[in-house]
């Protein structure tokens, strides 16, 4: 990655659909594990408020370049993994909180699960009520129950994905080149889901490393 930027550095939504974990070279997985259990272990300790603060605000202020080094190209339901993800659902947010707010409120129309109350935004859900539940689900993740925050995030990514479901359909005749892109984010929303809750089941288990 880049270090050139001055700015924190945009994160295109497109890079988001395009999304995979892939396979690192061994020390750069060793790396990427091993500030993962220190920075979780660390601020859990000992949860300081200005600390989770800063933390929350991270990509804010110096973009993603620095976490996408360290934890991106680990393995989907590892640590490091769950964590770039978290992270990189609350920037999505914050770069485009009218349009993630737009598919989250209709994911809550199509889904009869309880998903949409166990990832906990406000109804009706705009960017307001987005952007809140994105930082409160990333302070979940330095305090309270670290299985809360993961399950939390998981259930986001499947209401999110139920509602760029929806909306892409609307668009196929219309639109279809913007129904194809909401088409494969909700791939990746999904599979974001799958690998959060998988994630989740882990660390209940002690064995998310």
């Amino acid at each position: 990655m880049s270090r050139d930027y001055h700015k924190p550095t945009k994160f295109p939504s497109g890079m988001f659909e395009a999304f995979e974990g892939g396979m690192d070279p061994a020390e750069s997985s060793r790396i990427a594990h091993e500030t993962a259990r220190a920075l979780l272990s660390r601020v859990r300790a000992d949860p300081d408020p200005g600390i989770i603060d800063r933390l929350i605000r991270f990509t804010d202020e110096h973009g993603i370049d620095t976490i996408a080094e360290l934890w991106s190209h680990a393995t989907s339901r590892s640590l490091p993994g769950s964590l770039w993800r978290i992270y990189l659902l609350r920037l999505l947010i914050r770069q485009d909180p009218h349009m993630c707010g737009v598919i989250f409120q209709r994911g809550t129309e199509e889904l009869s699960t309880i998903d949409p109350v166990v990832a906990g935004a406000a109804a009706p859900t705009g960017p307001g009520e987005i952007i809140e539940l994105a930082d409160r689900i990333l302070r979940g993740v330095f305090e309270g129950d670290f299985t809360i925050a993961l399950e939390r995030a998981a259930a986001y990514c499947r209401v999110s994905a139920a509602g760029a479901t929806s909306i892409a359909d609307d668009l196929e005749s219309t639109e279809p080149q913007r129904a194809t892109e909401l088409t494969r984010r909700a791939v990746r929303y999904a599979q974001f889901a799958r690998d959060l809750t998988s994630a989740a089941r882990l660390w209940r288990l002690d064995s998310l490393d």
